[in-house]
């Protein structure tokens, strides 16, 4: 594993209910502890419902430039999860083996984490990262993060490839 690299992250959850203040965000603080652990900076966390929010709110969050952005919510198959195709539009690049893992992951505990669509990707030069809204598949998310998000980051900026063991 190589030496934790210090960065920026922006995370948005996507939470109709959390957003009109129905219940509490359970995964932001779970991202922001993790990321703050790591010595990134976590200059906002944002809460907003299913819709075309998400996808104007990713927009701005990418125009931003951090090195990371975490989405958690409404990554499933019910008609309003709609975040990894709000995503898609503004990727310049899909990373599917990221999240072909972390389904597989998932579904080692329970089986509806397979039903997840969420998405992993480049737009510019920050990775943005697609976890479902529970907070088991956070979980799962950041340690999957943590494995490879050091030599993920060192890539699109154009790092050499060197031995991640």
């Amino acid at each position: 594993m190589t030496a934790e690299r210090s960065g920026s992250v922006r995370i948005l959850i996507v939470s109709t209910r959390a957003s009109a203040g129905v219940y509490d965000d359970v995964t932001g603080p779970l991202i922001e502890t993790w990321a703050t652990n790591r010595r990134w900076s976590v200059p906002e966390r944002l809460v907003v419902a299913d819709g075309p929010e998400v996808g104007s709110t990713l927009a701005r969050m990418i125009a931003l430039g951090p090195d990371l952005i975490v989405t958690s919510g409404g990554t499933g198959i019910h008609p309003s999860d709609r975040t990894p195709d709000h995503t898609r539009d503004l990727l310049d690049y899909e990373i599917p083996g990221f999240s072909e893992e972390l389904r597989r992951r998932g579904g080692t505990k329970v089986a509806s984490a397979l039903l997840s669509r969420g998405i992993a990707g480049v737009a510019g030069s920050t990775i943005v990262v697609n976890l479902p809204g529970s907070s088991g598949g956070v979980k799962d998310g950041l340690g999957l993060l943590d494995e490879i998000l050091d030599h993920m980051v060192d890539q699109v900026h154009g790092g050499d490839h060197r031995r991640i063991d």
